[in-house]
């Protein structure tokens, strides 16, 4: 497998979410409405969100809105778990994406597994993980 990315649905403020994502992340953002790419939609659908890409080194996220009027179910069983380089970045995105948080299902800690991690459901209701691995205080066993 060459990637795997999440994809996220929303229920017209894809723009929204996707300018917070990008602004947390430190990324770039491009999003294109369905006028934009000028694909023909259902009415209502003009300013609906056809695609949006984030994306910052090989990491990408990508989105799009639901039609105008289809049954959308907000997913409680989505998350996107962000593996940090720091324990300076995982403080940092953490608390970026905390604001506005509906839920903060676990605040950063050290977890059994020697790593620092932390949970939460952002202000759209997604859900995100954020895991650091802790330097190892033994030296890695010899081959």
């Amino acid at each position: 497998m060459k990637a795997l990315y999440g994809y996220l649905n929303f229920d017209g403020n894809t723009r929204e979410a996707m300018e917070f994502y990008a602004r947390c992340l430190r990324a770039e953002l491009s999003i294109r409405s369905f006028k934009d790419a000028g694909v023909p939609g259902p009415p209502g659908s003009e300013d609906r969100i056809i695609h949006a890409r984030l994306s910052q080194g090989n990491a990408v996220l990508m989105a799009s809105d639901s039609m105008p009027g289809a049954p959308f179910v907000q997913g409680n069983n989505v998350y996107i778990s962000v593996d940090c380089e720091s324990a300076e970045e995982i403080e940092r995105l953490f608390k970026a994406f905390s604001e506005g948080a509906r839920n903060i299902g676990m605040e950063l800690q050290d977890a059994f597994w020697g790593a620092r991690f932390g949970m939460l459901t952002d202000k759209f209701g997604l859900g995100w993980m954020f895991n650091y691995e802790l330097p190892s205080s033994s030296p890695a066993p010899s081959a």
